[in-house]
């Protein structure tokens, strides 16, 4: 009894911890985001004397955020909805359909999570389809890099689902497409959140790609607009601090909002693989 309290102890000691590190650096930039210029300098975690809310509205005036939020949302949405839906007409497939090549396809498809971009063949990729430097082709690649790891999800999760449900739709007369669209596809729902908001979040994060194939500044997502903000203002802790967190709200906000969909979509997606 004894063992299991201090075992049970250690493990919310441990979480705890591992909360700190990762709350700490929020709160940081948060009170550093609402003080003055010579407060923010030595980035102490103290509240500041006064809120200096004008910060916020520099940020977005000289930092370009508006357009970057939009170009964000426009590669992070549009990319996870587009890799979301291909996974799972993929994983469908691949998982009813046990062909040897079939498999074949499936761990070529997952192998893509492991091997790390060959930016050379990538760029010539990019030069040959004429997808440099364009909202498209920012999407399109997205798309295409997180696609193994939604296939990896969700064919986890349809490989729980019981053969006999399709057995039944296709006595009933359903067709292939119907099987998918009106059986399978809502009994997915939990892993497509949980696929859709990784998506997203990984996306929204990405700084190489958009760094690497967007020459023009109109087509920068936040991340890259955080970055020239960051080489004009360095100086200014308050107005970095305040640049960042507008650019990390986005993404706390979708992960609370969701995070009831990650769980029971990861743990679902374990049962099989």
């Amino acid at each position: 009894m004894l063992l299991r309290t201090l075992r049970s102890a250690g493990a919310h000691l441990a979480a705890i911890a591992a909360s700190l590190v990762m709350f700490v650096p929020v709160y940081q930039i948060a009170v550093n985001a609402l003080k003055s210029k010579a407060q923010a300098n030595g980035l102490g975690l103290e509240f500041p004397t006064e809120l200096n809310w004008a910060n916020f509205t520099t940020v977005i005036d000289k930092g370009k955020l508006v357009s970057g939020f939009i170009n964000s949302m426009l590669y992070a949405g549009g990319s996870s909805v587009a890799s979301t839906f291909i996974a799972a007409l993929a994983a469908f497939v691949l998982s009813r359909q046990r062909t040897r090549m079939n498999r074949f396809v499936y761990f070529f498809l997952i192998m893509g999570i492991a091997l790390p971009i060959n930016f050379f063949t990538l760029t010539m990729m990019m030069q040959a389809t004429n997808l440099i430097n364009s909202r498209e082709g920012m999407i399109i690649l997205y798309s295409a890099l997180q696609i193994p790891f939604a296939v990896f999800l969700v064919y986890g999760f349809i490989e729980s689902i019981p053969r006999e449900l399709d057995e039944a739709a296709i006595v009933d007369g359903c067709s292939p497409f119907q099987l998918f669209y009106k059986i399978i596809l809502p009994l997915l729902t939990p892993v497509l959140v949980t696929t859709g908001i990784l998506s997203f979040l990984g996306a929204w994060n990405e700084f190489l790609l958009p760094l690497y194939y967007l020459n023009s500044s109109s087509y920068w997502p936040m991340t890259l607009s955080v970055y020239n903000f960051f080489g004009q203002y360095s100086q200014n802790w308050n107005l970095v601090s305040a640049d960042i967190l507008l650019t990390i709200l986005p993404v706390i906000a979708v992960y609370l909002l969701g995070q009831r969909f990650i769980l029971s979509g990861l743990t679902g997606g374990a049962v099989k693989g």
